[in-house]
């Protein structure tokens, strides 16, 4: 693994962190009273459409896996119309699966596919951006030993922490502390972020770059990890941490 692969994804991740938290307080200085709490569904197409945006544009200028081949123009529009029909595939099936697991399936409907867009732009969008339209790509990364680069193992990483946020927002809405954030959609949203957040602030962290660029011994390399851990998310996530 270079260096360079260790500064970029670095840099990747502390843009998507800023611009998670520019959705929250840039859309108060041009909306009135917007709130994540009482506007929580503008918060929610803001936060999808800087989070997309912010993806896209660093893997275009990044380009982890950029071919030596020069591809068509038709490859490309034929390549981004599947990945447009990817993401609003995985929008729908995330959608399904909420209202499964007990979301409203009328009442609530619109702030149910509005989460699940958010999700989507989480997990599916980074997805996209780096392995593409592949589906067997998609399954090798997710498997137990198919991550090959530092850019798989962060995809896997924070893709399982957006689901795990996702998951463990369901928890406080039953309780009776009667706070505002304990409702459908606000509690998922925010813990999903947090999450989201917290594995890309420990997934490379500063701290883990000496002076001269290399990285440092006491971390170790990316490989030595992968094979270490078998390229387990939470494993190599607590192994980074500790």
């Amino acid at each position: 693994m270079k260096d360079t692969d260790i500064k970029r994804l670095l840099y990747v991740h502390l843009l998507c962190i800023f611009s998670i938290i520019l959705s929250i307080f840039i859309p108060s200085f041009f909306l009135e009273n917007f709130s994540v709490l009482e506007t929580h569904l503008t918060w929610l197409c803001i936060c999808s459409v800087s989070v997309t945006a912010v993806n896209l544009v660093l893997y275009l200028v990044v380009k982890p896996n950029a071919s030596s081949k020069r591809s068509s123009l038709s490859y490309k529009v034929t390549r981004f119309l599947k990945c447009c029909i990817y993401f609003l595939m995985s929008c729908f099936a995330f959608h399904v699966i909420f209202v499964l697991y007990g979301a409203p399936l009328i009442e609530l409907a619109l702030e149910t596919f509005l989460l699940a867009v958010t999700l989507s732009t989480f997990t599916t969008v980074p997805c996209l951006c780096l392995l593409g339209p592949n589906v067997k790509a998609w399954l090798r990364v997710f498997s137990r030993n198919g991550v090959t680069s530092i850019w798989e193992n962060s995809l896997q990483i924070t893709t399982v922490s957006s689901f795990l946020g996702t998951w463990l927002g369901a928890f406080p809405i039953p309780l009776d502390w009667g706070r505002p954030w304990q409702v459908l959609v606000v509690a998922h949203q925010l813990l999903s972020c947090g999450l989201q957040t917290l594995s890309c602030g420990l997934h490379v962290r500063p701290s883990s770059l000496t002076r001269d660029g290399t990285q440092a011994p006491c971390i170790g390399s990316a490989e030595s990890y992968l094979l270490r851990h078998q390229g387990s998310p939470s494993s190599f996530l607590f192994s980074v941490n500790s």
